[in-house]
């Protein structure tokens, strides 16, 4: 494991893994709960998020003009990767998808990055159920974006998320930076 996604696992970890009961967006209970805009909203955090992105954004061979997804989790990704791509000298453009269309001014889903048949990765925060992904994948493909890859920073591995949102974005692959297991046995490591 390189130095970056260690330290990131550690900070998510402490920063954004609670134990206890909690409600899922899905409806679900759970006993764990990850807000990872708790790491993504930290100076250091950002930063290490957007590396790990660019970095397994190249190694996969995802070539993207635009980076994005649903408001509020994806938001900190994408800035962060479009920022430190820029940084690397081969830009990405971030972009914005709302959960509904704005109902003034001219009305748009998606802010940001707009290009009909721009190449870009869909981006969340957290995969549980993939609702909010597929949200995503849907309102891109609408905007008439071609997707190259599916990308979230923590998957939960459970109530089918993986399966669905592979189905949605068929034929772009999905990848999870981590699993929430991994974030757990850090987090109980360090009690």
């Amino acid at each position: 494991m390189s130095e970056g996604r260690a330290e990131l696992l550690a900070m998510l970890a402490e920063k954004s893994f609670k134990l206890g009961q909690f409600k899922l967006s899905s409806g679900q209970s759970s006993d764990y709960y990850v807000d990872c805009r708790t790491t993504t909203l930290d100076g250091r955090g950002a930063l290490l998020v957007g590396e790990l992105v660019c970095d397994e954004m190249q190694r996969r061979g995802w070539r993207a003009e635009g980076i994005g997804g649903l408001t509020l989790g994806a938001d900190p990704i994408a800035v962060t990767a479009a920022v430190v791509s820029t940084g690397r000298g081969a830009p990405l453009h971030a972009f914005l998808v709302r959960k509904a269309e704005k109902q003034h001014g001219m009305g748009q889903r998606i802010e940001g990055f707009q290009r009909a048949g721009a190449s870009v990765v869909i981006v969340d925060d957290v995969c549980t159920t993939g609702a909010s992904t597929i949200q995503a994948i849907e309102a891109a493909r609408a905007a008439q974006f071609s997707i190259a890859g599916v990308l979230c920073l923590l998957e939960r591995e459970e109530a089918g998320g993986r399966a669905n949102v592979e189905h949605a974005a068929a034929p772009a692959p999905f990848v999870a930076l981590f699993t929430a297991r991994e974030v757990r046995e850090v987090y109980l490591r360090r009690k």
